[in-house]
This record gives C-alpha cells, structure tokens and sequence, in this order.
C-alpha cells in the first residue's frame, strides 16, 4: 500500500517537475523580453521590455525604435549562444516564465542594466539596483524619453514620461500615437494586428487579402509585429480571409 501510494504521489508530481525542468538551446528573440526555444514559448521573469512597435523619444527629442533596438540588442548579446531558461511559472498566454542566463549571465540582469528593459518591481526587486546603474549612465531608453511598457499597453493622456531629458511639449502625443501610426517601425515589422468585432486579435501578412484596408490607428486596437511568430505569442491569430 505504501507504495502505491508513493508511486500515486509521484506520478501526480510528474507535471511540476516537467514545468520545473530547465528549457536549454539557442533562441529565436521575439522581443527584449520574450524568446522561444524549440516549441517552448518563453516570457523572461521580473523585467518588461518594450514591445518593437512601441517608439521613445531620443536625446533631441526625435522618435526611434526603442522596441526594435531592445529586441536588437539582445540578438546582438545573446543571439547566437546556447541559453538555460530556469522556469518559474506560465503566464495567461501559456508562455513559460523563466529565468535565463548564458555562460553563467543573468540575461534580464543585463537587459536591465543596459536601459533595454526596466525592472518590475511588484514582482521582483531583484534588478532594482541595475535599473539605478541604467538610469544614472543614461543607457538604452534612458538617453532620452519614453514610456513604461506596463504603462505602453494601457497609456493615456496621463501616463508618466520617465527618461533623462526633459521631454519636449508634445512628447505624450509623440508617444502615444507612435505604436500604430500608418508607418511600420521598421521594414521588418510590417505585419498588421487588429481587433475584430468578437474581440480577438487578427493579423494580417502584406500578402493578406485585407492588408490594405486595415488602418493603423491607435484608437481602433492596432498595432505593428515583425514576424508571425511574435504576432502568435501575443494571442493573434492569421485572418482566414
């Protein structure tokens, strides 16, 4: 009976351990913040970066592709090395939480002592103080302007500017109409993602049959991807027509 009952409770503990188990291999980089290796979708804990439509205001108070340059760097830094995710949990898009590192680097140590991403403090302290190293050196999305992605997502007329410069009077319009103005934010980000009228996320390949007739307007949901893979891993679907 005792060991029915510990082979029970072991065979029960099978999926946590599977979820626990460490996810190894070379990514392909979504975003600053979200990766995937092999089938395993995977959401870096404790930091958030900027999506790659979201822009930031530079030093001259001109808009760039923070979202693009955070995502770069991280190629740039780790893109072609060998990661090992530790995962934490899975968030409600399924993606699995982790903490990677490569060599022995903390990747979302990095990503935040660089200026690509910023700490989350309701969730970690862990890179609070790799922020302030960020922040007083000026780095990545400090040299200037720009939006909290927590913030980005839900930004409105009242949502605080950080960064290092004084921002110029019109950065808040600058900022919030950058994400889905009619111009992609890169060549490469040309897929379009819109909201149908049942609420789900569609996108759209520039070879799609609607492409066209999707405006991009931050009031109507829209927003830009780079690739099908980071248009899936934000809970889009393709348009089926």
């Amino acid at each position: 009976m005792i060991r029915t009952f510990t082979a029970a409770v072991l065979l029960l503990a099978l999926p946590a351990l599977a979820r626990a188990a460490d996810i190894t291999g070379v990514p392909k980089i979504r975003q600053g913040d979200i990766v995937q290796i092999g089938n395993s979708r995977i959401r870096l804990g404790g930091i958030d970066a900027p999506s790659t439509d979201q822009l930031c205001l530079n030093t001259k108070g001109e808009r760039w592709t923070c979202g693009v340059a955070s995502r770069d760097a991280l190629i740039k830094q780790a893109g072609n090395r060998s990661w090992t995710c530790h995962a934490r949990s899975t968030d409600r898009h399924g993606r699995t939480v982790a903490r990677c590192e490569v060599d022995g680097e903390d990747i979302q140590k990095w990503m935040v002592s660089s200026g690509w991403a910023l700490a989350v403090a309701r969730v970690s302290h862990d890179y609070d103080a790799d922020q302030k190293v960020a922040r007083d050196a000026k780095a990545g999305m400090w040299q200037g302007a720009f939006i909290a992605p927590w913030d980005w997502r839900i930004r409105n007329k009242k949502t605080q500017i950080l960064g290092a410069t004084k921002p110029p009077p019109n950065a808040h319009a600058i900022l919030l109409a950058s994400a889905s103005g009619p111009v992609a934010p890169s060549p490469d980000c040309t897929i379009k993602g819109n909201v149908n009228s049942a609420g789900e996320c569609i996108y759209h390949k520039p070879t799609s049959r609607w492409y066209a007739q999707i405006k991009m307007k931050i009031s109507k949901g829209t927003r830009w991807f780079c690739s099908v893979e980071e248009a899936e891993a934000a809970g889009c679907r393709e348009t089926r027509r």
